[in-house]
């Protein structure tokens, strides 16, 4: 099995050299900052940085159902309804059924949820949202585009080494091509 860096890949230019480092360094510095942010909120407030975000978006105003929550964090509405049940479960959110539609959920701040916001660090992912806020428009088309294929070519890559790693039996392979 050839590495990524193996002597099929074609060599790249001086130019294109540095490019790719300061890439890895900038992705390095932005995975980092999520890292220490997300531990400094779990040792000061026993909270994830996932969680201290969601309470710094309900704390911008009115109650929230949890597909806006899931927007306003750029989360998907399982992951968004998970870390709701876990702040419900802390006392730090309430989850009532909405004035307006009875079958729609209002999820909304605590006086405990405000309390412990009063005393939390900023958590990265403000920032980073905040940052990339300040793109131009262009700029954040293109960048999600270049984000997007380098997943997919690293989703590729890390599929292609666990089937090396771990062949699948044949009914294995068609249920994961279905």
């Amino acid at each position: 099995m050839a590495s990524p860096t193996s002597s099929s890949t074609p060599p790249i230019g001086r130019s294109a050299q540095a490019d790719v480092a300061s890439i890895v360094r900038s992705i390095r510095a932005v995975a980092r900052d999520l890292r220490i942010s997300g531990r400094a909120s779990e040792q000061k407030l026993g909270i994830s940085g996932a969680q201290l975000y969601v309470l710094e978006e309900l704390n911008e105003g009115e109650a929230l159902s949890i597909n806006e929550l899931a927007a306003r964090t750029f989360t998907h509405q399982s992951s968004a309804s998970t870390l709701v049940s876990r702040l419900v479960e802390r006392r730090l959110v309430t989850r009532r059924a909405d004035r307006g539609d009875a079958r729609k959920l209002s999820i909304s701040l605590t006086a405990s949820g405000r309390a412990l916001l009063k005393k939390a660090p900023h958590v990265s992912q403000t920032r980073l949202v905040a940052g990339l806020r300040e793109l131009s428009h262009g700029d954040l088309k293109q960048l999600a585009k270049n984000l997007s294929v380098l997943a997919e070519i690293m989703v590729d890559q890390g599929s292609a080494e666990a089937s090396a790693a771990h062949p699948a039996t044949p009914g294995m392979k068609a249920m994961r091509s279905a």
